[in-house]
């Protein structure tokens, strides 16, 4: 049984972080794909593509569309496509950012679920991994159209995992709190950088749940605290 990874986002502080994790499992293709790489892998497995504007929906086709597979394939999706902007009150909100929020956080990733979900109706299975965000359960001041994105994301996967029982696909989210990035180092210095989210820790997070998944689907693994164990 052939198992492909693919995930897209590889190339940020978070994508780097699980792509460095999952290189080092037992995925017999790996297909990465970005706007932009900052290094080619030596690994044989490795397949990279940048990618264009992914809240149009030709272009997530078009990604997808080297994606090879069959009856005796096993396929897995981690996205880690999405974005904060904005940091304004509800009545300070202009459409322009809500609607880039909407786009960056949950058309990208509806798109990239429904195409791949064509995928796995080939395949003998298959499972998808999306970033949320803790917000989008955890409502917070100044981050209504990001917030609102995330909570729609949510209800995503808590469909597609309804959904997916008839062609044995299954759906998760992790939704952290802070993710340990040099930017959000930069953004708080002061800090306590341990109970930070890893993100080799979070890369083998999710390659448990594509292990587990004939029987994990439709959860939003909220990832606040971090302590050493």
């Amino acid at each position: 049984m052939d198992k492909k990874l693919i995930i897209f986002g590889a190339n940020g502080a978070l994508g780097k972080g699980v792509t460095k994790t999952l290189l080092s499992k037992d995925y017999d293709e790996i297909y990465l794909f970005d706007f932009k790489f900052d290094a080619s892998f030596s690994d044989s497995r490795v397949k990279q593509f940048v990618v264009k504007d992914l809240s149009i929906e030709k272009n997530v086709m078009a990604s997808l569309f080297d994606v090879k597979t069959n009856e005796k394939t096993k396929l897995f999706l981690y996205s880690t496509i999405g974005g904060f902007y904005g940091g304004t009150s509800v009545w300070e909100t202009e459409e322009v950012d809500f609607d880039r929020m909407i786009n960056m956080n949950l058309k990208t990733n509806f798109f990239i679920a429904k195409h791949f979900s064509e995928l796995v109706k080939k395949s003998y299975g298959g499972s998808i991994c999306l970033t949320s965000a803790f917000t989008g359960n955890h409502p917070e001041e100044l981050k209504f159209s990001y917030g609102a994105a995330k909570s729609a994301l949510n209800y995503l996967v808590k469909t597609l995992s309804l959904e997916g029982n008839s062609i044995n696909l299954s759906i998760n989210a992790i939704a952290p709190f802070i993710i340990d990035t040099p930017a959000n180092r930069e953004w708080m210095k002061n800090a306590n950088y341990a109970s930070w989210m890893k993100p080799e820790e979070i890369g083998e997070l999710i390659h448990s749940l594509f292990n587990h998944f004939n029987f994990v689907s439709g959860n939003i693994i909220e990832l606040k605290n971090r302590f050493n164990g």
